[in-house]
């Protein structure tokens, strides 16, 4: 019965590779909804990290930490959906071409 019990270890590098694929993804797609489902992995390895951690040290805060992660993650996601669909009604391409204007 060892075996079942988990380090944290074992999550750090999953984390990390979370993590990295979703700053490279945020950084060079031009998709708007793409962007923000890489933020949203980028969230999602933040809180699988916390959790760990707070797993080997035997402490609550880091899975409360880790809700509140999740939390604003939901808040971001309804955030960006607004900011799609107004993006998508003006220029009738969600890409983050032109998204730097000033103008718009």
């Amino acid at each position: 019965m060892e075996n079942a019990i988990l380090e944290y270890n074992q999550f750090v590098l999953p984390a990390l590779m979370l993590f990295a694929s979703g700053l490279i993804g945020a950084m060079f797609k031009k998709n708007l909804v793409v962007v923000f489902m890489c933020i949203e992995m980028m969230l999602c390895a933040a809180a699988l990290l916390t959790m760990s951690f707070s797993a080997q040290y035997a402490h609550a805060d880091g899975w409360v930490f880790a809700l509140l992660i999740l939390a604003v993650g939901a808040c971001e996601v309804a955030v960006a959906l607004a900011v799609i669909i107004q993006r998508f009604k003006l220029k009738q391409q969600p890409f983050t071409d032109e998204l730097n204007s000033k103008r718009e």
